[in-house]
C-alpha cells in the first residue's frame, strides 16, 4: 500500500478544476458556479447518481466546503460525517475514508483512512498526527486540491503498478545511498524493470555515484513544473539508465537545485510506479526529503552500521517515518561490536539483510564506481537476499 504525502506548494494555491485524469466530471461540477460550502450540506443533488461515496469525516465547515468542491471535481459523492461514531456506520462502504486535521480518534476496528486532510499553515503537526491515525496519505489544501481530485479519481479505477522502496541512513554516513544502488542494479541484473530516485536535493546528486552526470536525461529540476497525471512511459523514455536500471537524479553540480514541490514529486512517483516493477527511492535524512519522498514507499529499509550511537540515531529516526513497514540493514563485518540481534532490539525493528563493508567504497563511490563494486560477490549476496525477501511484494505489484 503506497503512502502519498502532499505538501503546501510554494507555487500558490491549486484548484480542483486544474486538468487532471478523468477532469470531465470536474468540469461539470465546477459549472455549478457558486461555492460548494454555499450549495448546502447535500452534493448529491447535482452528482451523478453512479458515482463512487467518499467519506469525510470533520467537524470543520471550512474543510468540509474544500472537500466537497474537490470530490466534486473527481466526479465524487460526498458523505461528511462530524465524528468518528457517527463515520462507523459507513466507514467500511466508502470507496474511499478521508479525516480532517481535527480529528483525534477513529472508529474501532476499521481500517486506515485514505487521506489526513488539512490546512495549509498547521506545519509538521500533520504528519504527525497521520502517523498516529494511521493514514496513508497526506494532502494539505488548498495546495494539493488538485492532487487529492486526481487521487480520488485514480481510485475508481486502481491499475497495477509496482513496489516503491524507500532506503535511508539511520545515521550520518551510514551508506544508504550505496546501499540503494546495490539493489537497484541487483534487481535489474535478475530482469526486473527498476527506476532508482534520488531523493536529496542536498546530497550532492545521486549520479555523481554512478559516474552517469554526462548521461542525456531528465533530472529533478526539469520536473519542477510537472502537475496532474504524467505518462509512465513518457518519463520512462526521458530518464537515463546505466547499469541496466533507469535513474532520476538531483544535478551533481554546485548550482543550487531548482525546488520540486512535494505535489509534483509525488506525481512523478506516481507515474514512476505504474512504469516499473521496482522503484527504489535513497531517502535521505533531512526532514524535507523524508516529508516529501518517504510518504510515497510501500516499505523503507533503514540501512545503519553496527555501531551504538548509529543504533541510537536509528532509533530516534523512526519517529519521523511514516506508518509503512520498515526494517534494518547493518552495515559490518561479521563479528562486529553489536551483532545484528542486539541491533535489531536498540532500534526496535527486524534485520533485513547485513550490508557487506567492504574496503575502498568511500572511493569507488567519490570516483563513480560503485557499480564496479555491485558485481562483487558479497554484494550480490546481499542485494539479492533483499530481493527474496521483497519478492511477494515485487510478485504483487508487478505490471501486467
Amino acid at each position: 500500500m503506497s503512502r502519498h504525502q502532499q505538501a503546501p506548494s510554494p507555487s500558490g494555491p491549486a484548484s480542483a478544476s486544474m486538468p487532471v485524469r478523468r477532469a470531465s466530471p470536474g468540469e461539470r461540477a465546477a459549472s455549478a458556479g457558486e461555492p460548494a460550502h454555499a450549495r448546502g450540506p447535500d452534493p448529491g443533488a447535482w452528482l451523478p447518481e453512479e458515482a463512487a461515496e467518499v467519506l469525510l469525516v470533520t467537524g470543520s465547515g471550512f474543510l468540509q466546503g474544500e472537500v466537497e468542491r474537490i470530490v466534486a471535481a473527481a466526479g465524487g459523492r460526498l458523505r461528511a460525517v462530524a465524528d468518528a461514531v457517527e463515520a462507523a456506520r459507513y466507514w467500511d462502504s466508502s470507496s474511499v475514508v478521508l479525516v480532517g486535521s481535527d480529528v483525534r480518534e477513529l472508529p474501532p476496528r476499521r481500517r486506515a483512512p485514505a487521506v489526513l486532510v488539512g490546512l495549509n499553515g498547521e506545519g509538521d503537526s500533520l504528519w504527525h498526527l497521520a502517523a498516529a491515525l494511521g493514514a496513508e496519505r497526506v494532502a494539505v489544501l488548498p495546495d494539493a486540491a488538485a492532487w487529492l481530485a486526481e487521487y480520488l479519481s485514480r481510485s475508481r479505477s486502481p491499475q497495477a503498478g509496482g513496489l516503491v522502496l524507500g532506503v535511508t541512513g539511520g545515521c550520518g554516513g551510514a551508506g544508504a545511498t550505496t546501499a540503494a544502488i546495490w539493489i537497484a542494479q541487483a534487481a535489474a541484473g535478475m530482469g526486473v524493470r527498476v527506476l532508482l530516485v534520488d531523493g536529496d536535493p542536498w546530497g550532492g546528486g545521486l549520479e555523481l555515484a554512478l559516474a552517469a552526470e554526462e548521461l542525456p536525461g531528465l533530472r529533478w529540476p526539469d520536473l519542477a513544473g510537472a502537475s496532474g497525471s504524467i505518462d509512465p512511459d513518457q518519463l520512462s523514455d526521458s530518464l537515463p539508465i546505466t547499469g541496466g536500471f533507469s535513474f532520476l537524479s538531483w544535478p551533481g553540480s554546485r548550482d543550487r537545485p531548482a525546488p520540486v514541490d512535494a505535489a509534483a514529486a509525488g506525481g512523478v512517483l506516481d507515474a514512476a510506479r505504474r512504469g516499473y516493477e521496482l522503484v527504489v527511492v535513497d531517502i535521505g535524512r533531512g526532514a524535507e526529503p523524508l516529508h516529501t519522498f518517504a510518504w510515497d514507499c510501500d516499505r523503507i529499509l533503514v540501512v545503519v552500521p553496527a555501531q551504538l550511537k548509529a543504533a541510537v540515531a536509528s532509533a530516534r529516526l523512526l519517529q519521523e517515518l511514516p506508518p509503512v513497514e520498515a526494517a534494518l540493514l547493518v552495515r559490518g563485518k561479521p563479528g562486529a561490536a553489536l551483532d545484528s540481534a542486539l541491533i535489531a532490539d536498540a532500534v526496535g525493528l527486524p534485520v533485513h539483510g547485513r550490508v557487506p563493508d567492504l574496503r575502498g567504497v568511500t572511493g569507488a563511490s567519490e570516483s563513480g564506481r560503485l557499480l564496479e563494486l555491485g558485481k562483487r560477490r558479497s554484494v550480490r549476496h546481499f542485494a539479492a537476499s533483499v530481493l527474496d525477501l521483497l519478492d511477494g511484494d515485487l510478485e504483487a505489484g508487478v505490471l501486467p
